[in-house]
């Protein structure tokens, strides 16, 4: 069985390569020339994920994998197409189709009879039978259904631990057609490899949902659920503060009890996924007040930490050079995706501060890119607002951050005592007095 896997980026590269190690031939299509010259030298076109280069070295090696630009002549080769060009979306995460549009084009083109057509990119429900399936019959003169099948299989892995995660979690299925379904069933049972889960009623494997739909919406579910959650830690954590409890002592009480799992507040909800998706929601359900709430909540958290450092500067930054620690939007991550640190850098210079980054993934010539000046550890500096939770930072103090008379930690991954002297908060937790 010959398989095209149509975008190379971050999430389906791995998913070329997992497809290869499990004994496929597999073609991956990319309009990036760069990416497809580094795929067929059997070098990674990015740093960071787990086993990715040599797992893609092997597989290029042994033959089972090679890439083109040309995703119509791929795709007239191949029995099943897996689809993963990313959806862009603007700074209010409203959908932009036209990469999405231009792939799907370019696979109507390559599309024979007997072809299995699966769509892995986070859509709004309802967007594989209404947009994907009329433009594939029209670009390709056949009939889904009949001539070739459509499903959606929503991604479910995080980068850096993708090869992990496609195994850890169950493969959602949802098809325009029964027959479409029981095929995708076929398929990824034969592409991927799952852990036990003995805690799963259904078992670990692959799942069909019933519909695309039902899998469009599972998707969307589990991420707008987390940045909910999320939402209702952050309101949790402000009323917390300001009545002098420590609401990280009060999560995990709560915890300790099987019916409660409740997230963590935080300076700011980033990334492709979370801030996103939620809004994907929306687009067919705007009476959602609850996701809305949530969302427009965790967008105020950026400029809520910077009133904090405001309040605890004396109520005015002008003229004070504030460090943000973290430009991507989580730890360990090279990613700016809807980070944090695009509003809390705004709010700061909207406060009057002089604001510079540190970010121990990006050089200076990086974040100068963005707009920002770089901060150095060991430069003088009066206020620090930590963004990311970057394992270099835990261990940080005071002799790092020399004249800092206010430190706010938004991730609550540092340690106070490392701070003598230098007022310190904590998003979520009523400031310690000295002494209690």
């Amino acid at each position: 069985m010959r398989t095209t896997v149509v975008g190379l980026g971050k999430i389906g590269l791995p998913l070329a390569v997992q497809f290869a190690r499990s004994g496929h031939e597999v073609i991956g299509a990319d309009v990036s020339q760069h990416t497809v010259a580094a795929v067929n030298a059997g070098e990674a076109p990015f740093p960071g994920e787990a086993h990715l280069a040599e797992y893609l070295s092997a597989s290029v090696a042994a033959g089972n994998l090679l890439a083109t630009t040309d995703t119509a002549d791929a795709v007239g080769r191949s029995d099943v197409v897996v689809v993963v060009v990313p959806l862009f979306v603007d700074a209010d995460a409203r959908p932009d189709f036209g990469w999405m549009d231009s792939a799907t084009d370019d696979i109507a083109r390559g599309l024979r009879p007997g072809t299995l057509v699966s769509y892995e990119t986070t859509l709004p429900v309802g967007t594989t039978r209404s947009r994907w399936k009329p433009r594939l019959e029209a670009g390709s003169g056949l009939s889904e259904g009949e001539d070739f099948h459509v499903v959606f299989s929503p991604e479910r892995v995080l980068t850096g631990r993708v090869f992990a995660d496609l195994r850890k979690y169950p493969k959602l299925v949802g098809g325009l057609s029964k027959q479409g379904a029981d095929r995708a069933v076929k398929f990824y049972e034969a592409v991927l490899q799952f852990d036990e889960r003995p805690d799963l009623a259904r078992g670990n494997g692959v799942w069909d949902l019933g519909s695309a739909e039902a899998a469009e919406m599972a998707k969307l579910a589990e991420t707008t659920y987390r940045d909910v959650n999320i939402g209702l830690a952050n309101q949790f954590g402000a009323f917390a503060a300001r009545v002098g409890i420590d609401v990280y002592e009060v999560i995990e009480a709560s915890n300790s009890q099987p019916f409660s799992h409740i997230h963590r507040p935080g300076i700011a909800v980033g990334g492709h996924c979370i801030p996103v998706y939620p809004r994907l929601y929306l687009w067919n359900d705007p009476d959602a007040t609850v996701v809305r709430a949530a969302r427009e909540a965790n967008a105020a958290m950026p400029s809520y930490t910077v009133g904090l450092a405001v309040g605890a500067a004396g109520g005015d930054l002008s003229g004070k050079r504030v460090a943000v620690l973290g430009a991507a939007y989580r730890g360990g991550v090279k990613e700016t995706a809807f980070s944090g640190v695009f509003a809390t850098v705004d709010a700061l210079r909207t406060a009057g501060a002089d604001v510079v980054v540190h970010d121990p993934m990006y050089t200076a010539e990086e974040l100068a890119g963005f707009g920002w000046a770089a901060y150095t550890m060991g430069q003088p500096v009066d206020v620090v607002v930590l963004q990311a939770d970057h394992e270099e930072y835990r261990t940080l103090s005071a002799q790092d951050l020399p004249g800092a008379q206010v430190v706010i930690d938004g991730r609550h991954i540092l340690d106070r005592e490392r701070f003598e002297g230098i007022r310190f908060l904590v998003v979520g937790q009523a400031e310690r007095v000295d002494g209690a």
